[in-house]
């Protein structure tokens, strides 16, 4: 989820918006404000759940840095080792 999700949210609960308070239409049976609330309702708590899980998905900014050693080889068959520090 995390960002499209958001998007997406946005999406709904604006398009929700827009057919609760700018639509006047009333048809038999369905009532496009109903639905235009539901959507803005889905919409907000899509929003809420998708922001905590892109806040949780993120890296925390002090993770402790990775260290990597390795051994390095030559064409001439002489070996080095290689320690490299990476954040």
């Amino acid at each position: 989820m995390g960002l499209p999700g958001m998007v997406l949210s946005a999406i709904a609960a604006t398009a929700g918006a827009i057919m609760y308070w700018a639509v006047t239409y009333q048809g038999t049976g369905f009532r496009l404000s109903t639905v235009g609330l539901i959507l803005m309702i889905v919409g907000a708590i899509g929003f809420v759940v998708s922001a905590i899980i892109f806040a949780v998905s993120r890296n925390p900014v002090n993770a402790p840095s990775h260290t990597m050693n390795r051994q390095v080889t030559d064409t001439a068959g002489n070996t080095s080792s290689v320690h490299e520090d990476t954040n």
